[in-house]
């Protein structure tokens, strides 16, 4: 059983940056990490995916340009810098991970954490 534990999230104003990161445990080095976010009245959408050597990543559209996802395997934890913050990336962000590739939907990740939330104003 993987447990994940997002931090970073808080009040932001548009056009700043964050950092989000995810502690994991037991160690993550065997899976697939990612990002998903989900706005009030919205469905979970996917955001970025990491391999699990970290040299391969995927982002949403949505975010491509102003994010970038990383994970430090010796601390098990990933992050999500996020730059140019824009008041439609207000959302709950949660960290997953499964086994396996990449994947963009959530209902292949595995495990997920509690989340963190991130409001941007305007």
């Amino acid at each position: 059983q993987v447990q994940l534990v997002e931090s970073g999230g808080g009040w932001m104003q548009a056009g700043g940056s964050l950092r989000l990161s995810c502690t994991a445990s037991p160690r993550t080095v065997a899976y697939t990490m990612a990002w998903f976010r989900q706005a009030p009245e919205k469905e979970r959408e996917f955001v970025a995916a990491i391999s699990r050597i970290g040299g391969s990543i995927l982002y949403a559209d949505s975010v491509k340009g102003r994010c970038t996802m990383s994970r430090d395997n010796a601390k098990n934890t990933a992050y999500l810098q996020m730059m140019s913050l824009k008041p439609e990336d207000t959302a709950v962000y949660y960290c997953a991970a499964k086994y396996g590739p990449r994947a963009l939907e959530a209902r292949q990740y595995d495990y997920w954490g509690q989340g963190t939330h991130v409001t941007v104003s305007s």
